[in-house]
């Protein structure tokens, strides 16, 4: 009987043994688990107006066709936001790796564009230039726009601004094709308020505003 009852006893304190170097196994497996990642933040230029815009005070402009921006100067297709340390390599781009955009830089200068082109005239696609041109014989001007630098450009650790850089042409265009108008390149410094990927798309959101603002007046002044 003592013996059974040893056993018994020894058997009890096995399972235990078993239970809690399971229990204790399950919980170190628990603690090397990778951490999940963390997401990225998302920017973007803004809401844009929070109220439709009331009647222009002067007569509307005539349509123009805005083509897609293109972007030789950033990898195609890239969210990343861009960030240049040039008190050490200006030559070198580099993303912050917890900071994206919503969309590719490009397609955020194009939606800023139309929305300023769009405050005085209808800003068209090519689809639409075309349907223009067999309602009324002549097609829009064309304004065509490449993006050339897109980045948060770091003058000191301390120290800097969003930079963008646009290539614009001006066109007129016919059955026959395009002629040119006129050209030129857009030039958008502003100052980042921290030294982060926060103030770094701050700025550049304002940086591609004051392009599209300059480029609204530009082609209004060529005639347009």
């Amino acid at each position: 009987m003592t013996i059974k009852m040893i056993a018994v006893g020894a058997h009890q304190i096995s399972v235990k043994a078993i239970f809690g170097f399971t229990f204790m196994a399950l919980m170190a497996g628990c603690s090397i688990l990778p951490e999940p990642p963390v997401r990225a933040d998302v920017y973007d230029f803004g809401p844009g107006p929070l109220q439709a815009p009331g009647p222009a005070a002067s007569a509307p402009l005539p349509p123009i066709a805005l083509a897609e921006v293109t972007a030789t100067g950033l990898p195609e297709g890239s969210t990343a936001l861009l960030y240049r340390l040039a008190y050490t390599n200006a030559q070198q781009l580099r993303p912050y790796t917890q900071a994206r955009w919503s969309l590719p830089p490009a397609v955020l200068l194009h939606q800023a564009v139309r929305e300023r082109l769009g405050q005085r005239r209808a800003v068209l696609s090519g689809d639409d230039g075309m349907a223009v041109l067999l309602e009324r014989g002549r097609m829009p001007s064309v304004l065509r726009l490449e993006l050339e630098e897109f980045s948060h450009v770091f003058g000191a650790p301390q120290a800097s601004a969003g930079l963008v850089r646009v290539r614009a042409v001006l066109a007129d265009a016919s059955t026959a094709g395009e002629t040119l108008v006129t050209q030129r390149v857009f030039v958008a410094r502003r100052d980042a308020a921290t030294p982060d990927a926060a103030g770094g798309a701050k700025a550049l959101a304002d940086a591609a505003a004051q392009v599209a603002e300059e480029l609204a007046a530009w082609v209004e002044q060529s005639g347009r």
